[in-house]
């Protein structure tokens, strides 16, 4: 580990089997508090490869909980976090949206980190279970197309280095390896950024580790998701083959809305904003967020070709009523006894 750190400090970047390996040591344990922070902080100053990224994300899915889901066509939708504006859950409520228009969703996420209310906390308001077991986890999935993964009983060993992450109060390579590490090995995925220069290293890596499809997205302004406020810049994975695109608000003929808009609060709050725009009841910003990201999700599950036609298939989804069922069969989910 110390020659590992030594190389990083001189400005060297690692393969990826050299940061896997270092990674390794990470989540087994063996490394020192010293060591894992002084490796995480090099890797911040010097600047992450996607290749170092992808070891670190092949360490980690070599030491979670993997949940075996029988679908080559499951997604995830998510937001690395650290963004400048905090809104209310758009991927979550996004996610169900789109389950409703029968995307299958297995989605990967934990309590507030950056945020006064992470996915987990919202959805533990809703009445969605968050924390089953993964025989509950795969019939949840079975029977609903929905499934959430609470990412610390997938992710037992993130103990080792969370006392590290809290000492050095930074982002690090750690906030990116959690949301790439999905348990059910998602190979499409909506991936959000709060700061643009790490789309290209977020895109690149999902590239190395072989997703199919993908989207990584950053939205104006400073949205770790598709934004109804501003331009979204888009990185689009298919095929092997990496473009890019923007989306702006005019192109669905909607206004340039406020910040103010999509301001997210406590749980409670967050709760009740995703209801009301889940069964019709909100419009405006937040209704275009999630219509937004609803429709990424539908063009990565490949449901759709456009995002116009996303946009379509999420404003159907609300509109007819199945987002509010969707949720409905969430909330009545019972875990075997």
């Amino acid at each position: 580990m110390t020659n590992t750190i030594r190389r990083v400090l001189s400005g060297e970047t690692l393969d990826a089997v050299a940061a896997e390996a270092a990674f390794d040591r990470f989540m087994s344990g063996e490394a020192t508090q010293a060591e894992m922070a002084a490796l995480l902080a090099a890797l911040r100053i010097r600047g992450e490869t996607a290749a170092e990224v992808a070891g670190g994300v092949r360490a980690l899915r070599k030491a979670m909980i993997p949940l075996a889901l029988d679908d080559d066509r499951i997604i995830d939708t998510c937001g690395t976090g650290g963004g400048t504006l905090t809104t209310f859950n758009i991927s979550t409520a996004a996610a169900i949206v789109a389950a409703a228009g029968g995307v299958r969703i297995a989605k990967h996420g934990n309590r507030s980190f950056t945020s006064k209310c992470g996915s987990a906390d919202v959805l533990e308001i809703l009445g969605v279970p968050i924390e089953l077991p993964p025989e509950d986890e795969k019939r949840m999935f079975e029977e609903t197309g929905f499934v959430f993964m609470f990412a610390p009983a997938h992710h037992p060993a993130m103990r080792h280095v969370g006392p590290v992450r809290a000492a050095l109060g930074v982002t690090t390579i750690m906030n990116l390896l959690g949301p790439l590490a999905n348990p059910a090995g998602v190979r499409r995925q909506v991936v959000g950024v709060a700061h643009p220069d790490l789309q290209r290293l977020v895109a690149d890596t999902l590239l190395e580790l072989g997703h199919e499809r993908a989207l990584v997205v950053h939205g104006e302004p400073g949205m770790d998701e598709l934004s109804p406020l501003g331009p979204t810049r888009v990185f689009r994975i298919e095929n092997g083959a990496l473009s890019e695109f923007e989306v702006a608000p005019s192109d669905f003929g909607w206004p340039r809305y406020e910040p103010t808009d999509l301001a997210g609060g406590e749980p409670e709050e967050n709760a009740e904003r995703v209801r009301r725009v889940i069964d019709g009841r909100e419009a405006g910003a937040a209704r275009a967020a999630v219509l937004l990201n609803a429709a990424a999700a539908f063009w990565v599950a490949g449901a759709v070709d456009t995002f116009t036609a996303g946009v379509t298939a999420a404003e159907q989804s609300i509109d007819s009523g199945a987002a509010e069922s969707q949720l409905q069969s969430l909330q009545s989910f019972r875990p075997t006894p």
